[in-house]
């Protein structure tokens, strides 16, 4: 069987094999080297974001009416399951709807707060929850917050203003308002996104790249005056059309002595009702985080930094059934657990230089959760990312994958199994992420350790179902994590069958 090699990216090797028609699967290899380390992984990539949008902040996250509430009207329902999702870093408050968002408007007495008409979204915006009613959620679920700053409608002192209402501990203005408003100690906000999606024409206040990079220069300067030790994110662009890459060079040039980060957005769908293209299409999305991180080294190579600038890959999730309805509600499938799947091997395959990511949202908008009829269930793509956010640590491994190929649309030689893994030191622990993209073969692969042998006791979480369209709902779970206890056979490589359409991970003692 010839085997065709090619590097991918500069740092995933993958064989893959040109397939045989007549018997189109056959069997494949996995092989780890603990030594082939790609980078740490920040667990900060298994977040999740909140926008004012539709349900999810009210009766999504927040609902004072529901017998499920807690004292501070968030549900307990939803607490609860985001602390099982391990939410690791929560954007908010957008997305749109920060650009026309004033951050004054949501503090203070809740009966005083006005009623402003939200632009993004066509919406009243209560104002109910704001600033303090978000850090005491991020409290409640033990989630790093991540506030985006409006640099569309919002002032470059209505930035700093907010850094020093959240960080200050007393003797200023904004420390003491955030003082009387019932909160003595700073919330001590580290993560800060200087506006959202600026290089779009659908954004309020959107602006040109020289333009954007010089104001969101300025507020990058006022803000780290306030405090030095806040980390801060640039509005890239995302998109795969004409000026893309320039607005991203121009934007760290002007932004690169100031920012830590560069956002990153991407939405993906199975808009062409291709079952193997729209598994083919995460593709795109190593290849945007590639091209960024070039730019990133490009950038670098002019300044006198020390210290790196990564990506923040802060809104990606499957978006399309749902995009012109108002309520934003995507009900998920198999297929888009394999395609988030695909997102989270992306992104620990490139631990060194994705340090955040979101997934866009935590709760009924295009959310891995949602609230029905009063009732709290779990969508598809609710338990990939639970995995990976509950296992899936340490160091990233580069890794050869060997397997047979397909061609769908514009993707070519598209490997059937997507692999991402991953070695915990400090429990001496491999842990290899699998999805198997053919509808309706399994795929038996040999996965070796050519770092030492595996323990013969292993465990493998497989999310599957009998159809690729299969869907949850509130009363039933038809997709969702089935645990399968295996013995390895103590030896250096084992046998395990993959089966179609299924993600898969693999977690393994190594032993010296």
């Amino acid at each position: 069987m010839m085997l065709f090699i090619c590097l991918v990216f500069g740092w995933m090797i993958r064989g893959v094999a040109q397939e045989d028609k007549n018997n189109p699967i056959s069997k494949a290899r996995i092989k780890i080297d603990l030594e082939r380390r790609i980078g740490e992984i920040d667990r900060k990539i298994y977040g999740n974001f909140i926008e004012h949008l539709g349900r999810c902040i009210y009766g999504g996250i927040y609902d004072p009416g529901s017998p499920l509430a807690d004292k501070d009207g968030f549900r307990s329902d939803v607490v609860e399951a985001s602390k099982a999702l391990n939410v690791s870093i929560l954007r908010w408050p957008g997305g749109n709807f920060a650009s026309g968002y004033h951050w004054e408007d949501g503090i203070g007495p809740k009966e005083r707060r006005p009623k402003r008409i939200d632009l993004a979204w066509g919406a009243i915006e209560s104002n109910q929850i704001g600033t303090d009613e978000f850090i005491k959620f991020c409290r409640k679920v033990g989630t790093e917050p991540y506030i985006c700053v409006n640099l569309g409608t919002g002032s470059w002192d209505e930035a700093r203003n907010w850094v020093e209402y959240c960080n200050r501990k007393s003797g200023t203005y904004y420390s003491d308002l955030r003082m009387e408003n019932g909160n003595p100690e700073p919330f001590k906000v580290t993560y800060w996104a200087l506006g959202n999606e600026m290089d779009g024409d659908w954004q309020m206040g959107h602006r040109n790249a020289d333009d954007y990079g010089k104001y969101a220069l300025e507020a990058s300067k006022l803000m780290k005056w306030i405090d030095p030790d806040i980390k801060l994110v640039a509005s890239g662009s995302s998109y795969f059309s004409g000026g893309w890459v320039d607005w991203n060079r121009t934007v760290l040039n002007y932004l690169k002595d100031h920012v830590d980060y560069i956002a990153l957005h991407t939405y993906l769908g199975d808009y062409t009702k291709n079952y193997y293209e729209f598994l083919a299409s995460t593709i795109d999305v190593e290849k945007r985080i590639n091209i960024v991180e070039g730019l990133i080294k490009e950038t670098l190579s002019k300044s006198r930094r020390t210290t790196p600038i990564h990506i923040a890959f802060d809104e990606w999730n499957v978006w399309y059934r749902a995009w012109n309805e108002q309520k934003l509600e995507e009900t998920y499938d198999l297929q888009d657990v394999l395609v988030d799947a695909q997102f989270l091997n992306c992104f620990v395959r490139n631990a060194h230089v994705v340090k955040i990511a979101n997934m866009a949202q935590l709760v009924n908008v295009i959310a891995p959760m949602k609230v029905d009829n009063g009732k709290l269930w779990l969508q598809t793509i609710y338990y990939p990312l639970q995995l990976f956010a509950g296992n899936c640590f340490g160091t990233s491994l580069e890794t050869f994958v060997a397997c047979d190929t397909y061609d769908a649309g514009k993707f070519k030689k598209v490997p059937y199994l997507d692999v991402s893994s991953a070695y915990d030191e400090r429990t001496s622990t491999v842990v290899i992420n699998v999805v198997n993209r053919h509808r309706d073969q399994s795929i038996e692969t040999e996965i070796v350790n050519q770092s030492g042998q595996f323990a013969k006791d292993a465990v493998a979480y497989e999310v599957n179902a009998s159809d690729p369209k299969a869907q949850n709902g509130p009363t039933n779970q038809s997709v969702k994590t089935v645990q399968k206890d295996f013995n390895t056979g103590g030896g250096r490589r084992f046998v395990y069958s993959f089966p179609p359409h299924s993600f898969t991970l693999i977690k393994a003692k190594v032993l010296e």
